[in-house]
C-alpha cells in the first residue's frame, strides 16, 4: 500500500510547481482551523520548507471565533510545535459582528475570517496566505456556483488580489479529501481535529452527496471535472445573454 503521506506530498509538489505557488523569499501564512485539511497542509509545508528550491518562511495563524467550543486547539498547538511551525491565535467576534435580525451562516463566517487573515498578513508582512481547500472543495464550489449563481467559477489554486499585496494559494488543490483523510489517519492527528458545528447543515454537504452520486465516487472522474475547467472551448458554449434593453 502506498504511503498516504507520500501521496499527499507528491500531489502538493505537483500543484506548487504547476501553478508556481512559491517564489524565493515568500512569507507564507498558513490559515489553520484545527481541521484535518489545514493541519495536513501545515505538516506538508513544514517539511517542504527544508528542501524546496525557493526559500520561504511559514507561520500558522488560527482565527478563533466566538461560537466554537474547541477554539483553544491544544492538540493543534502541540503538533505545530513538533513540526517547528510558529503559531498565533487571533480571536474574532464573528457572531458578535452580525447585524440585528441576521443569522449565522457559512458565507458570513468565511468572509469575516478571510478579512482578518488579510489584515493579519499585511500587518505582519506576509505576502502569501495558504488555505487548506482540496480538489473536492474546488469541484463542489464549481457546482454550487453553477446551480446557485448561474456562473462558471470556483476556488482557484492561486488568486492574486488587485487591492492587496497578498496572494491566496491552495497547495492541496490536486488532493482528494479521501487522500487527506488517509494522511491524517496515518499521522495520527485525525482524531485530534475538530469540525465546525455550522458545517453539518451546510449546502456544501448536499452538493457533496450529489457529486458522489454523479461520479460514483471515482477519483478519475473528479479529476477530469477539475481539468475541464482549464480546457474551456468558448465556441461550444452559449454567448452571454444580451441586456433586456438591447434584446
Amino acid at each position: 500500500m502506498k504511503n498516504p503521506e507520500s501521496t499527499v506530498a507528491k500531489l502538493v509538489e505537483v500543484a506548487m510547481r504547476r501553478y508556481d505557488m512559491i517564489q524565493e523569499g515568500d512569507r507564507v501564512l498558513i490559515a489553520v482551523s484545527g481541521g484535518k485539511d489545514s493541519t495536513a497542509l501545515a505538516c506538508d509545508l513544514a517539511k517542504k520548507r527544508a528542501w524546496w528550491p525557493a526559500r520561504f518562511e511559514i507561520r500558522a495563524v488560527h482565527i478563533a471565533s466566538d461560537f466554537c467550543a474547541c477554539c483553544e486547539k491544544t492538540s493543534l498547538v502541540s503538533l505545530l510545535a513538533e513540526w517547528g511551525v510558529p503559531y498565533e491565535s487571533v480571536r474574532v467576534p464573528i457572531i458578535g459582528r452580525l447585524k440585528p435580525g441576521r443569522s449565522m451562516n457559512c458565507y458570513w463566517c468565511s468572509t469575516q475570517r478571510r478579512t482578518e487573515l488579510l489584515r493579519y498578513a499585511q500587518r505582519e508582512g506576509f505576502n502569501k496566505i495558504a488555505l487548506g481547500h482540496h480538489l473536492d472543495d474546488i469541484i463542489e464550489t464549481l457546482f454550487m456556483n453553477m446551480m446557485g449563481k448561474g456562473e462558471l467559477s470556483t476556488m482557484v489554486p492561486v488568486l492574486r488580489y488587485e487591492k492587496y499585496p497578498v496572494s491566496i494559494i491552495r497547495p492541496l488543490a490536486l488532493c482528494e479529501e479521501r487522500q487527506i483523510e488517509d494522511f491524517a489517519d496515518y499521522k495520527g492527528f485525525r482524531s485530534a481535529v475538530c469540525t465546525c458545528p455550522f458545517g453539518l447543515a451546510s449546502k456544501r454537504r448536499s452538493i457533496r452527496a450529489d457529486i458522489a452520486a454523479l461520479t460514483g465516487g471515482s477519483g478519475a472522474v473528479k479529476r477530469r471535472i477539475f481539468e475541464s475547467m482549464s480546457r474551456v472551448k468558448p465556441e461550444y458554449l452559449p454567448s452571454p445573454a444580451l441586456d433586456e434593453d438591447r434584446a
